[in-house]
């Protein structure tokens, strides 16, 4: 204050929300996110229908995808957002049930902080909850090795259930975990290593998943740039070129005028020369295929031809780099500097039906998963499942560590937590509870999206956990309360770990926040009034974009 005036240090446009609005602001941004992708939880979890504002369709239930894809403006729905992110990213699997605990969490808060439980309090409580339960994870996950199939095709399975990948999930789940044990290679301190780096995805429309395939090599969805070409080597010298077979053109605009035909002719002769001699270097190298990344010109093509070799052009670059690794042969830049030495051994196999080419090195280091699906929807959403079932086995093999699915973990987890809450003193105590009751939302939810009575199966699940079977979850096709594992339910334990430290530490640093300052002005409904006080920007760029996903 200075003589009575208040002293002002923010713009007239910027606005402020403090304290409880603050924190209510808050909470209710991220709940709405878990909200929106909740009902996608588990094998009989719902699709959305995303559209953009250019008229592009995306159908899944894959929460990272829903969420990247929704129009969010708002700064605390984006950490949400951020959860599922950084799930997929470490885990590769559990997007949705990160979102929905770290939601769950927030309104478990929300009532504590109405009975007057300070944010401090509830944080430590969240921490002291969350790092108890990460070390039950561990005691109760069970030990898998790199080479169980068996087991590895559940977890594959399991992170089908309720995706696109579902109808031929047997199938698709033997080429998953057929495909993560093709790159996976032992360590020197025993450990097994999963280079995905080696395997790539490929999708094909037109025919049913069921005809899926795991190849040795890569797939090259090119065709010959010469019908007179060969198509097919059983053993070929094969060049990866990253530069054009055409004629070069000059670095700056340039003019030349011409006075009779024999100067054109002399023109015309030196690119034909030039275009020769680049064959010429090809040849001579002993190359018997050439994949290119850039243009051929339709003369080189002509020469190539000529020399009974296979030339494909515009090979994608991730093809290029791919097939590096299958050959084990360089990618050349440069044809005057071309060797014998960048050339790898290889067999270039066309399929005609398919339009494809196999390529397989003589001692190969990488697989190709051929996802086929009838339309480019289908076949989208299953790449998508197959990409996350292969994420979970790959983590499954390096982490050597699964657990009962079906809500059976976060039942056991909550009881321990909840006898784990005895033992902290002070307010403390408050969040420990309520951070196990957040964790039994996920059964809660399985069983409301399989159109069960959640209640009566909670009771259950507590029943069967409190009597020792701590392996006790939901069978969403039945509505039984049974042994999970032993129904081949299975997850890999580092994703639930992730999960649990994901949703936790979002759910705090949500709670820590309780002063909200924004420059832009408030945002309007309809009718013109101001709405709720939030920053501009915020609660109604949320509903805007959240109104235009559900």
């Amino acid at each position: 204050m200075q003589q009575g005036q208040p002293m002002i240090i923010m713009g007239e446009d910027a606005q402020r929300v403090k304290d409880k609005d603050a924190q209510e602001y808050n909470i209710s941004a991220a709940r709405a996110v878990a909200e929106a992708v909740r009902s996608t939880l588990g094998p009989k979890g719902m699709d959305k229908m995303l559209v953009t504002s250019m008229g592009d369709v995306t159908i899944t239930n894959d929460g990272v995808t829903i969420l990247q894809e929704m129009d969010i403006d708002n700064p605390t729905a984006e950490m949400i957002v951020e959860v599922a992110e950084t799930q997929e990213d470490e885990a590769g699997d559990g997007t949705t049930t990160a979102v929905a605990i770290a939601g769950e969490l927030l309104k478990n808060a929300e009532d504590l902080l109405e009975q007057e439980i300070h944010p401090t309090a509830i944080i430590k409580g969240f921490h002291l909850a969350s790092e108890f339960a990460r070390e039950e994870v561990d005691e109760v996950a069970e030990p898998v090795d790199a080479d169980d199939t068996e087991i590895l095709q559940q977890v594959a399975e399991t992170s089908m259930t309720g995706k696109g990948a579902e109808l031929e999930k047997d199938v698709l789940a033997d080429l998953v975990v057929r495909a993560v044990q093709g790159v996976s290679v032992d360590a020197d301190d025993g450990s097994t290593v999963v280079d995905l780096a080696n395997l790539k995805i490929e999708t094909q429309t037109g025919r049913s998943a069921g005809e899926s395939e795991l190849l040795s090599g890569a797939v090259i969805d090119k065709d010959p740039v010469h019908d007179d070409m060969p198509s097919s080597f059983d053993e070929a010298n094969v060049l990866l070129l990253n530069e054009p077979i055409e004629v070069e053109e000059a670095d700056v605009d340039t003019s030349v005028s011409i006075e009779s035909p024999d100067q054109l002719q002399q023109f015309l002769d030196k690119e034909e020369e030039e275009l020769r001699g680049k064959v010429d270097q090809i040849v001579e190298s002993g190359a018997d295929v050439v994949f290119c990344q850039k243009g051929i010109d339709d003369l080189a093509q002509h020469y190539l031809a000529k020399e009974g070799i296979l030339a494909v052009r515009r090979t994608k670059k991730s093809d290029l780099k791919f097939l590096k690794n299958v050959l084990g042969a360089n990618i050349v830049s440069d044809l005057d500097d071309l060797t014998a030495d960048d050339l790898a051994v290889g067999s270039v196999t066309r399929d005609d039906e398919d339009e494809l080419f196999y390529v397989e090195g003589a001692d190969a280091h990488g697989v190709t998963l051929l996802l086929r699906g009838s339309t480019e929807h289908v076949v989208d959403e299953l790449e998508r499942g197959i990409n996350d079932a292969i994420d979970v086995v790959s983590t499954t093999v390096s982490d050597g560590r699964v657990l009962a699915g079906g809500g059976a973990i976060e039942v056991e987890l909550a009881s321990r937590v909840r006898d784990f809450a005895d033992s902290v003193e002070g307010r403390e105590q408050l969040a420990v509870e309520a951070f196990a009751d957040s964790l039994e939302l996920v059964p809660r939810v399985l069983a409301e999206n399989a159109g069960l009575d959640a209640i009566d199966l909670l009771v259950d699940l507590r029943a069967a956990h409190e009597s020792g079977d701590s392996r006790a979850g939901l069978n969403a096709f039945t509505g039984d309360v049974e042994d999970t594992f032993e129904a081949g339910v299975v997850e890999t334990a580092h994703a639930k770990e992730q999960a649990l430290s994901s949703a936790t530490e979002a759910a705090n640093l949500v709670l820590k926040i309780d002063d909200i300052i924004a420059a832009d002005e408030l945002s309007t409904s309809g009718d013109g009034e101001e709405e709720g006080g939030a920053p501009g920007g915020g609660m109604g760029g949320m509903g805007g974009g959240m109104g235009g996903m559900m």
